[in-house]
């Protein structure tokens, strides 16, 4: 046996060998091939997982099974009528589901080219709103509309799976509308709706699965939104297609846990708090069907950090409510977050469902995982967050948060990362933080560029301003043609402390810069109230060196000074560090040094207030910022902070 795990783990083929010396030889190199295929096998996940012939062992018969089941619509029903908060959720779920009564069913269209992600999405919601109105109503114009538009997007030449995205969502769509209208649906109907999930989702899954091909080993949302779209589809027909349901689901937990290993340890998602919402919707979808379909979710949800990751949305939100927008991530506010209500239930995390009913707009996923949580109107986010402690840094994504309340709107919160720019949706912004404070953002971070730009994920990526290092809050060393920031650098913050009066982090940002041998940025809250930002940089020689705060306030610099403000509030800088160094303010857009991509995002409204270091190699750069002119700070070496 060990020979022939020899051979297919190593193509070497294991000789016996008669003398003693020989013996003990041949048991040493199968002790460490067994060692060898030991690691292979804990590398492919920490979760054991049942054989496909047995992974449906325990699937419930009956309809609906997907999230929720009769019973628990049955509670639901009466938990609208009597709650004031649900009440008002399924107030917004009512008039969109009116609403899509009176709209044509979704057509094929490609608007891009690339996706039709816009209309499997559109199939999701529609499913989900029709759905919930049809199990809280029993109305049948619900289930009626409802087909229309499985038959429309049934009869589809395909779900494209060259986007496979746009057939995993398709998938969870027809899932939801097969299990939820269930009875309401003819034999001829359930043919034709399990045909649909098999060949134009389930079937093209696995035959990336058994070639282990593209997304099947991804570590980012693609692994989490492909396996739980087209696991929601094998767990709404898995009695009725045994075979390729049991296989799917085996596959998709096995390769689920190459992406939600990258929870640990802290619960954070180095593509951002914007793909976090993506990925973690669907990878708790895919636990709450398996959960209420299965009686079991196999032990994925106790990967170690997953518990942890409703975390991630709350201290990366300021408390004026925008959010730390790094990667490929919109400026703005959070969106639904029903995920955080399963998290809260599951993991007893009672702030995660306090913090996710700020940005709710009442989906049915709200409805059936929030019923869940709430028995009585919830206390209020300060007090829900007071046990949180005021600064966070999450490891392996390496961010860090540091704020001065979790009750005041007017709170500083500031906000920086050190992290990977090979990471998904990665831009080159290494260093880059974002400051609020008075109730208003005052260092910002543009946002994400059109997806459709020009090799916007290919070739052209590093030209587009949004997404180099000088459209970011960060440093740029000699500005050139090419990437301003080493796109392959993974940085970690070196300290952190958090103490009462003083909280900071230091990052060491030296892999970022090719032209340096030392950068490292150290970012402090002074007194709960100020932020200092102060970069120790080595270069290998001598040349330009700029430092960047984007800001949508007006400002205006007078040499080592500057004052922003924003809807008559006001923001004071100072230069502490080099005596010689002087503020100006710049327009939001490319150096005359750095690539210039014809079409791209403008940024209006933007301001760039920034510091210009001719001709250095080393230096020290110090800034101050509070709201109190008369305010200052020492400078000390970070490494004695």
């Amino acid at each position: 046996m060990t020979g022939v795990i020899a051979q297919r783990e190593t193509g070497c083929e294991m000789k016996l060998f008669v003398s003693r010396w020989r013996l003990v030889e041949a048991m040493r190199l199968r002790l460490l091939l067994v060692l060898f295929v030991s690691v292979r096998c804990l590398a492919a996940g920490p979760v054991a997982v049942p054989d496909s012939s047995a992974v449906l062992k325990t699937l419930r018969h009956e309809h609906p099974r997907l999230l929720a089941n009769a019973a628990d619509f049955e509670r639901l029903k009466q938990a609208v009528q009597t709650n004031e908060t649900l009440k008002a959720w399924y107030g917004n779920v009512q008039r969109r589901a009116n609403a899509i009564l009176g709209q044509p069913p979704s057509k094929y269209e490609i608007p891009d080219g690339l996706r039709l992600l816009a209309t499997s999405r559109r199939v999701v919601d529609r499913m989900y709103d029709l759905g919930m109105m049809y199990r809280l109503t029993g109305d049948k114009k619900f289930a009626e509309r409802a087909w229309a538009e499985l038959k429309a997007a049934g009869e589809f030449k395909d779900w494209n799976s060259r986007h496979f995205l746009d057939t995993a969502e398709m998938t969870h769509g027809f899932a939801i509308g097969y299990d939820w209208f269930y009875e309401f649906w003819t034999p001829e109907q359930r043919t034709f709706l399990r045909g649909a999930i098999v060949e134009k989702g389930l079937n093209l899954a696995l035959a990336l699965h058994r070639r282990h091909g593209t997304w099947t080993r991804m570590t980012h949302n693609w692994n989490q939104v492909c396996n739980g779209g087209t696991g929601m589809g094998a767990l709404a027909i898995g009695d009725e297609e045994p075979a390729v349901c049991g296989e799917l689901l085996h596959d998709a937990l096995e390769s689920i846990q190459l992406a939600m290993v990258k929870f640990s340890p802290d619960g954070a998602w180095n593509e951002g708090p914007g793909y976090w919402n993506y990925a973690t919707l669907y990878n708790v979808t895919f636990l709450a069907g398996l959960e209420s379909a299965l009686g079991t979710d196999f032990g994925l949800s106790q990967i170690p950090g997953f518990s942890d990751c409703g975390l991630f949305p709350i201290f990366m939100t300021a408390p004026d409510g925008h959010i730390f927008d790094f990667a490929d991530c919109h400026d703005g506010r959070n969106g639904d977050m029903p995920q955080l209500f399963w998290l809260a239930k599951k993991f007893g995390r009672p702030e995660y469902a306090v913090f996710g009913q700020q940005y709710t707009g009442g989906s049915p996923q709200d409805l059936v995982w929030g019923s869940a949580f709430f028995r009585g109107e919830p206390p209020e986010v300060g007090t829900a967050n007071a046990r949180l402690p005021l600064d966070k840094y999450f490891r392996g994504a390496e961010v860090v948060t540091l704020r001065s309340d979790w009750k005041d709107p007017n709170a500083v919160c500031v906000s920086f990362k050190a992290g990977s720019n090979r990471a998904n949706h990665a831009h080159l912004d290494i260093g880059s933080f974002v400051l609020d404070a008075l109730g208003e953002r005052w260092a910002l971070d543009p946002g994400s560029d059109d997806y459709n730009l020009p090799g916007y994920f290919g070739t052209n990526r590093w030209k587009y301003y949004r997404l180099r290092a000088e459209g970011h809050n960060t440093l740029l060393m000699e500005p050139g043609s090419g990437p301003d920031q080493n796109p392959a650098a993974d940085t970690r913050i070196i300290r952190f402390q958090s103490k009462p009066d003083r909280a900071f982090a230091i990052a060491d940002i030296t892999e970022a810069y090719t032209n340096a041998s030392k950068v490292l940025r150290g970012i402090a809250l002074l007194n709960r109230r100020d932020v200092l930002i102060e970069d120790e940089i080595d270069g290998k020689k001598s040349g330009n060196i700029w430092w960047f705060l984007h800001s949508a306030a007006a400002i205006q610099a007078n040499g080592a000074q500057a004052q922003l403000e924003l809807h008559g509030k006001k923001l004071f800088a100072r230069i502490l560090s080099p005596a010689n160094a002087r503020f100006e303010v710049m327009s939001p857009e490319p150096l005359p040094t750095s690539p210039q991509p014809p079409v791209q995002a403008k940024n209006d409204g933007v301001s760039k207030l920034a510091v210009h270091l001719p001709d250095v190699a080393r230096i020290r750069l110090a800034i101050f910022l509070s709201p109190d002119p008369k305010q200052r700070s020492e400078v000390l070496p970070l490494n004695q902070w």
